[in-house]
């Protein structure tokens, strides 16, 4: 990923973005050089390596899991929060439009996950990280006896464990402080959800 110095971010940071925006794009190349993609929840773990792992699964019905055994490097893409900023809200001046965005891009070369039990517990994970431990939240136990063993067999779990992470935060870095607080003026102003996380973005990078 291009990221020119300005819009670098920490590797801590990333891990941040990917846990808070967890619904990720997964791209791996095929013999014959075509990107597969998948859209797909998954999931960061600090497994003590230096990066840590993701960990999710896909349907058996799709051919993207054949892929993995591929000696190139699959890639996850993780994005958060984005807004248009429009160069009206700048002090004048030759001023053109952009976009503010954050993003995350993980490396590794996926796993097949096979034992059964390994299986569930991938499926244990995910479902704390979505539903939480509380009294009311759904978990593999409240499947009847056998029942989650049998689904496992209609898809295909696995974990990569990263070898990289690349954080790009684009948030107006480069423009001048005025033009930063009118842009996060702006954006806070708007109704948009994204608009209003933008903002809070771009004060934490504030100088």
């Amino acid at each position: 990923m291009y990221i020119p110095k300005l819009f670098e971010g920490a590797e801590i940071t990333g891990r941040e973005i990917m846990q808070a925006h967890s619904w990720a794009l997964l791209m791996t190349t095929a013999e014959d050089g075509a990107p597969m993609a998948t859209h797909l929840a998954l999931v960061w773990q600090d497994d003590g390596s230096p990066h840590g792992s993701l960990i999710g699964h896909v349907a058996r019905a799709n051919p993207h899991w054949k892929l993995f055994d591929r000696p190139a490097e699959s890639l996850a893409l993780f994005w958060g929060p984005h807004a248009y900023v429009s160069p009206t809200w700048y002090t004048p001046g030759a001023k053109v439009p952009t976009w503010n965005y954050i993003t995350v891009h993980a490396y590794g070369r996926p796993q097949i996950v096979e034992d059964t039990k390994d299986v569930l517990d991938v499926l244990a994970a995910l479902a704390r990280t979505y539903e939480g431990e509380g009294a009311d939240a759904w978990a593999l136990d409240r499947l009847p006896p056998g029942n989650a063993e049998a689904q496992t067999r209609g898809i295909v779990a696995f974990r990569i464990p990263l070898s990289r992470i690349e954080t790009k935060l684009k948030l107006s870095q480069n423009r001048e402080i005025a033009d930063r607080h009118n842009v996060i003026e702006k954006l806070q102003g708007s109704d948009g959800q994204d608009a209003q996380a933008t903002a809070q973005w771009m004060k934490r990078v504030l100088p």
